[in-house]
């Protein structure tokens, strides 16, 4: 297994990324292959012990910056780290794509160099949100903010698939996110959209409202990639308000001993549960290939774990299930 790598992608590239590709090789047998300036890698490389043979560079003499306009950056620098990581994937040199860097041209990559996967209009981000009973999938969470109702079907059959390959799911029940739960409810794109997904060939249980997600009622909520960046960015900090609020006027208050312990440590599995850190990076699901999005200030926890996620997806041969939509 390769993973292709953007050491320059990210607040604290190269050092962090760098890092995270050598706590991954500790964990797992697999080939990291870093793109970027040569000369910085190197340097960093220096300050660990690793195997050779599990990693290599190659030397991109052009970066996509953050602020960039996606596809004209990726269409003018051939040579960056972005470009030349989806042209590894479509070579059948690398089986995966992470990065820090620039999303939008991350996608604007991955459309221009793979493509989608047949019957696919839309590639879309996938976030997963914790509940009561496990796990639920969120999409889009992004990657389309402007989108049409007949998208929505294909989001959740692309939803399905990823609930059933990765998540371990056998028969996903699909929700689509709206402010009630009869059919007549919504906007007109949500009412089309419920219209859609209705006649798709999924197992579709209706309306799901926000409160709803976390109980465990559905196992993909499909939407927009407005509403889901919203919701996915509105629960994330109401997420960290009320942990750190629990810890700063309960968790560290308690007296120490055995059973304040157990307590403490059960607040550390929420907090994990909640942490991007723990899931990496974000994958871009429909297109052609396998790549994953990290946070821009991910660290090398984050590039570690993205690493280690990316390679039960290359397992799971999840591209090749999308080809069966």
């Amino acid at each position: 297994m390769k993973i292709a790598l953007d050491a320059m992608g990210g607040d604290y590239a190269p050092e962090e990324v760098i890092k995270g590709a050598i706590l991954a090789l500790q964990e797992r047998d697999l080939e990291i292959i870093l793109l970027g300036d040569i000369g910085k890698i190197k340097l960093e490389l220096m300050k660990y012990t690793y195997k050779k043979d599990k990693l290599s560079v190659i030397d991109c003499k052009e970066s996509i910056e953050a602020g960039e306009f996606p596809l004209g950056a990726v269409r003018s620098k051939r040579d960056s780290s972005i470009v030349v990581g989806t042209k590894l994937i479509k070579n059948n040199q690398a089986d995966a794509f992470i990065s820090a860097g620039n999303s939008g041209a991350v996608m604007a990559a991955a459309l221009l160099e793979l493509g989608c996967v047949p019957e696919i209009r839309r590639p879309t981000i996938a976030a997963i949100l914790p509940s009561v009973k496990g796990k639920v999938l969120v999409l889009d969470v992004g990657a389309n903010v402007d989108c049409k109702p007949e998208h929505l079907p294909q989001f959740a059959l692309i939803g399905s698939k990823y609930a059933k390959y990765i998540l371990g799911i056998e028969n996903p029940k699909i929700g689509l996110l709206n402010i009630g739960e009869e059919e007549n409810k919504g906007n007109k794109f949500a009412q089309n959209a419920y219209k859609n997904l209705k006649n798709a060939n999924i197992n579709f249980v209706g309306n799901t409202e926000g409160k709803d997600i976390f109980k465990g009622k559905v196992d993909v909520v499909v939407c927009d990639g407005f509403t889901g960046n919203i919701l996915l960015k509105s629960s994330e900090g109401l997420a960290k308000f009320l942990l750190t609020t629990i810890n700063s006027m309960i968790i560290s208050q308690l007296p120490q001993n055995q059973e304040m312990d157990k307590l403490k440590q059960y607040f550390m599995n929420l907090v994990k549960m909640t942490d991007y850190t723990e899931h990496g990076g974000t994958p871009l699901l429909g297109v052609n290939g396998l790549c994953f999005i990290c946070h821009g200030r991910s660290k090398a926890k984050t590039f570690k774990n993205a690493i280690l996620n990316t390679g039960k997806f290359v397992d799971a041969k999840l591209v090749e299930h999308f080809k069966e939509i």
